[in-house]
């Protein structure tokens, strides 16, 4: 598929701007030329901050009425394009075009969801009288925006995650800045778009696109930003806490998720879940399944069937309707795990499937008998690979679960409720995902990890909490 190179403005406080210097933005599938968007510089990202402040500053809040028009409006605008936005998802990032509607769809849901939040961001009264002498006092607290929130993405949900970050900052009353991964910038550009054709104040959006060497330092150490919301690697956001200075941070860092398969589960239904939580977006998602613990008993009916049902899945075009998994988001990540794989295959690891790659695509692939301490089974893989583990029984299962610095989100496949409530309590991480796969989310949930998997949540009220301060007011009725 041919496209017609343009070479995309970024936005800055409502106004397109390029630059002499430019980014490729490239289809990782034939490393084809989708477009080009400016290489920004840090006098850009101060740029942006500044207008932000201007508007902060002259207390130009929008009132909740025109928040919740705005974003409602701007759902409008992304459902009538919905098959433009997921051909741009499709082509620049790695999902197929049936995997990208269905971001689309979340999108709209996220900036809708935000609309509704606006109207619930509600303080509540104060007992003071509780404390003798206080008697004559009464009061509440409310909650007032950050100002300006500094909002990171990754590639792998490169329309959702800017929604997820946008909406929210939006909807509580704050500016946002918004730096998208350079890989896959155009659907950012694009939700700006349809923000701005909403009728969002100008100085209230920028999306800022570059280099994270060059723009991310800038951003993040701004004292005007008053919160970073990021989304990437541990490494990055262990320099971001680093660099950041006294601000609020909300960061998703990733995870090699674990699902537990019992004796008593229903093993079709936990063989297709778990198989489509393994390689949905070629294995790059944060909630995707890395590791499978299975009960011995049922270990050889379980590995069969799901090795059976990988080998179905259809590797290729991703503007295809029959395609099941596209490419990984580069070849040096295919690269990457290609020599993480050989590494645990040296190590004792037998491949069951795949293993193969050709260019930026990585066979979906099934590993058994995988030493612990190798990077496919510690680390997060962010591929198409799943590890399947034999386990004695449920204790077991979650001891290696969380034998790991990582805890975003789990599966448990099994109808006995309080082995179900076990796992619930013991199991270290941010959610528990009851007879599905750990690849399970809703955007209204609150969706957030413990360890290295991050700080705070998302999940549109949740955002909004942590986008948002509560400030007390008191009144002394003495006279």
């Amino acid at each position: 598929m041919t496209t017609e190179v343009t070479g995309q403005k970024m936005l800055i406080a409502g106004e397109w701007k390029e630059k002499d210097e430019t980014i490729e933005v490239r289809d990782p599938g034939d490393n084809s030329l989708i477009d080009t968007v400016p290489a920004a510089s840090a006098n850009d990202m101060n740029e942006a901050i500044e207008w932000a402040k201007q508007e902060i500053d002259q207390k130009r809040r929008l009132p909740v009425h025109q928040r919740i028009e705005i974003l409602n409006r701007a759902a409008d605008n992304v459902n009538e394009r919905k098959e433009t936005f997921a051909t741009i998802i499709a082509r620049e990032g790695s999902k197929t075009i049936n995997e990208a509607r269905d971001e689309v769809d979340r999108t709209i849901q996220i900036l809708r969801i935000s609309a509704e939040e606006a109207r619930r961001i509600q303080g509540e009264t104060i007992s003071f009288d509780q404390v003798p002498g206080s008697e004559n006092r009464v009061g509440y607290y409310t909650y007032f925006p950050v100002g300006i929130v500094g909002a990171i993405t990754a590639f792998n949900d490169p329309l959702n995650l800017v929604a997820h970050k946008v909406g929210p900052a939006l909807a509580s009353g704050n500016a946002v800045v918004v730096k998208p991964t350079s890989v896959t910038p155009l659907s950012a550009l694009y939700l700006g778009e349809a923000l701005l054709d909403a009728g969002l104040p100008s100085a209230l959006l920028s999306v800022v696109t570059g280099k994270g060497s060059e723009l991310g330092d800038p951003l993040v150490k701004h004292p005007d930003i008053r919160m970073v919301s990021f989304t990437g690697g541990l490494e990055t956001g262990e320099q971001i806490t680093q660099k950041s200075g006294v601000k609020k941070l909300r960061m998703e860092l990733g995870s090699n998720s674990p699902v537990i398969v019992l004796n008593d589960a229903d093993l079709e239904s936990a063989v297709e879940k778990t198989v489509s939580g393994s390689f949905s977006a070629a294995g790059q998602n944060c909630i995707g399944v890395q590791r499978v613990f299975i009960e011995k008993d049922v270990v050889d009916t379980f590995t069969e069937q799901f090795v059976h049902e990988t080998k179905q899945l259809t590797m290729g075009d991703k503007l295809s309707e029959d395609t099941d998994m596209g490419p990984m988001i580069s070849e040096d990540e295919a690269k990457r795990i290609e020599q993480w794989v050989n590494e645990a295959v040296e190590e004792g690891a037998e491949i069951l499937c795949g293993g193969e790659r050709q260019g930026a695509y990585y066979t979906p692939t099934v590993l058994t008998n995988v030493p612990k301490h190798s990077k496919i089974a510690c680390e997060e893989a962010f591929a198409p690979v799943v590890s399947l583990f034999s386990v004695e029984d449920l204790e077991e299962a979650i001891k290696q679960a969380n034998d790991v610095n990582f805890g975003l989100q789990a599966g448990i496949f099994t109808p006995n409720i309080d082995k179900a409530h076990e796992a619930i309590e013991k199991l270290e991480v941010g959610g528990v995902i009851v007879n599905d796969s750990s690849d399970y989310r809703i955007d209204a949930m609150p969706f957030g990890g413990v360890k290295g998997s991050g700080i705070g949540r998302e999940g549109v009220r949740f955002a909004i909490e942590s986008m948002t301060e509560k400030k007390v007011a008191c009144f002394n009725l003495a006279r």
